[in-house]
């Protein structure tokens, strides 16, 4: 009879703490933010920078990298060239040639007296090779992982970062939606590779870049990384206007959430959406339903059958009939796993980095996310939309209705987990 008690109280506190893992935050939209001035009015840029924060700066140069083969290289020559200060946190570090590549020349850099600081996110490292971690830690690599899993934290064992940032002495910042492991080199030439964007940067939103990355070794280790190694002073020069700013659910998990809500209500001719992970909530469906009524051209690109997560594609497949039936395009992309994260609105402001288009990231994630606020930059991500585009299969009103019964109950079984995916 004590048995059975002492296993009943264990399963209970056991569902107990786990179902803490679906409670929403304290702080969520609940009402349709309205449209009430366009992309292009300055009081978007306004309420952008005030609501979501920190200010947009301008003079910054921002280059795409397109797939691993310039992805990695560039990643790399940054870390090589560090002459005082490395700060790299990521979520994905998965054995293999190119996590090695990586310790490699963390370690490098350590052994010349630069000051190396690495954030690895538990779960998503999961696989990764522990002579890696030893490597780098004899080489006086400060190397975290975050939130590893303890009983005493199970119920935010779900709250991961999924923040990818590389910071070269204060001075050259990189994100995008990259993961250090081996499927994203290459071209995007077969289902092995897969398809992803990265970004460079320069200028005074580095900084803004390095204060993100500590907001996290701060959590992680109490340690606050500052001075003019970390956080020098940043020449102006010709370039564009913008903002990193960051989401976790102990510190503005709606901030994502937010912005996508704003920037959707500020449309008034594109909305230009590539998603690795496609799982609007109601409230987002309902924003992108707004803006095609009042004449908004909605184009979506997200995974096709080449997907690591056939979850997320079903839980994303139930919702789509009632957004096509609108006039919502979404087409999947058929040569390999599609790993892109990028909003253009207007062509006036896009939105890239870490952030998938789904709950998980809105409410559950840690977040860093980079919004551009420049026309030739939406210009050429516009292009990039454009040549991902002829690459992908339009889905169809009558392809949605007729899906088999099969995946319909799939759909239905995920639903009470669709905010976990």
């Amino acid at each position: 009879m004590l048995a059975v008690i002492i296993v009943t109280v264990l399963v209970t506190f056991l569902a107990v703490i786990l179902g803490l893992n679906f409670v929403k935050p304290e702080k969520q939209i609940e009402r349709k933010v309205e449209h009430r001035y366009a992309a292009a009015d300055p009081q978007f840029r306004r309420e952008m920078g005030v609501l979501l924060g920190p200010a947009i700066v301008s003079h910054n140069v921002i280059q795409d990298l397109q797939n691993g083969d310039e992805i990695f290289p560039a990643m790399l020559q940054g870390i090589r060239s560090a002459k005082h200060t490395i700060s790299f946190e990521t979520y994905i570090y998965w054995e293999g040639e190119i996590g090695r590549e990586f310790a490699a020349a963390l370690s490098e850099r350590a052994k010349a007296g630069v000051a190396v600081h690495v954030t690895i996110d538990w779960a998503g490292s999961y696989n990764m090779e522990d002579a890696l971690l030893d490597e780098m830690k004899a080489a006086g690599v400060h190397v975290v992982r975050y939130r590893p899993l303890h009983w005493y934290n199970l119920s935010r064992m779900n709250n991961r970062t999924h923040r990818k940032l590389l910071i070269i002495d204060g001075r050259v910042a990189f994100t995008g939606g990259v993961g250090i492991g081996d499927p994203w080199r290459g071209n995007a030439q077969d289902a092995d590779h897969w398809r992803d964007i990265h970004f460079r940067v320069e200028g005074p939103v580095v900084a803004q870049f390095q204060a993100a990355f500590n907001d996290n070794w701060i959590k992680t280790t109490g340690e606050v990384l500052n001075g003019p190694e970390n956080f020098p002073s940043l020449e102006s020069a010709d370039g564009m206007d913008a903002h990193m700013f960051i989401s976790s659910p102990s510190g503005g998990s709606e901030s994502m959430h937010l912005m996508y809500l704003m920037a959707i209500a500020a449309a008034e001719h594109t909305i230009d959406l590539e998603a690795a992970y496609f799982i609007p909530d109601e409230l987002i469906t309902n924003a992108l339903l707004a803006a095609r009524k009042r004449g908004v051209q909605v184009r979506v690109i997200v995974p096709g059958e080449k997907t690591d997560s056939d979850a997320a594609r079903h839980a994303s497949r139930m919702d789509w009939g009632p957004m096509i039936k609108a006039g919502i395009s979404i087409s999947e992309y058929q040569p390999t796993m599609f790993h892109n994260k990028m909003l253009i609105v207007d062509k006036v402001m896009t939105s890239v980095g870490s952030t998938n288009f789904d709950l998980r990231s809105f409410r559950l994630n840690d977040e860093a996310s980079l919004n551009v606020y420049d026309a030739r930059f939406a210009d050429r991500m516009t292009q990039i939309f454009e040549q991902d585009l002829k690459q992908s299969k339009g889905y169809t009103y009558e392809m949605w209705e007729n899906r088999p019964l099969k995946e319909k109950f799939i759909e239905r079984v995920i639903l009470p987990i669709r905010s976990q995916l």
